[in-house]
């Protein structure tokens, strides 16, 4: 997406729109404005990343792992969530933007602890979301409890709201499973640059 097809108008009129019946703040306006600009790599990557998932230690490293990976992809741009203008009061809002400009949500669910359970909701909810969307799970059967590194029930780690998201996305060929950092890896070179 070319940058200077969006503005800060067209940005602020779309925030409006997910207010319902509330508009910016004039501080929050501010905010917007300033980081249209921040969202820069956004437009010109031929391939913008947006990962979500939990910001506890260890998992956050792991973010940063699949963020940098996808990183070394020509032409591409990845990004978490906390990287954009932490000033942002309004995380939902701050969430739907960037999910709409972006071309890829990539997941990596771990638990149902934290992390990215309401934006899991929109990707069912919302289509556009969840045609873009591909996720990471983790897998614990085959993994040696020594090696746990998250707090984490092992035996039933997710929601039974998650599970039928992750079946949805099964279903639609955009569900990777791993227990390994080296099996995220090859989920992450697996993910199409289409």
């Amino acid at each position: 997406m070319d940058e200077q097809s969006v503005s800060v108008e067209e940005v602020a009129e779309k925030a409006e729109s997910y207010l319902h019946e509330t508009s910016l703040t004039p501080e929050e306006y501010e905010s917007l404005k300033q980081s249209v600009g921040e969202l820069a790599p956004i437009f010109s990557a031929e391939r913008a990343y947006f990962i979500l998932g939990s910001y506890g230690q260890p998992e956050i490293e792991r973010l940063q792992l699949v963020k940098d990976r996808l990183n070394q992809r020509p032409d591409a741009y990845a990004f978490l969530m906390v990287d954009v203008r932490k000033e942002w009061t309004n995380t939902y809002l701050k969430f739907r933007l960037l999910a709409d400009y972006t071309d890829v949500i990539v997941g990596v669910a771990e638990h149902a602890h934290g992390g990215f359970l309401v934006e899991q909701g929109y990707f069912t909810a919302l289509e556009e979301y969840f045609a873009k969307t591909h996720v990471f799970k983790r897998e614990y059967d085959a993994l040696d409890l020594d090696e746990l590194d998250t707090e984490v029930d092992s035996e039933d780690p997710y929601s039974a709201m998650q599970t039928g998201i992750f079946e949805m996305l099964d279903d639609a060929g955009r569900l990777c499973r791993w227990t390994t950092e080296d099996d995220l890896l090859t989920c992450v070179e697996n993910l199409p640059d289409e």
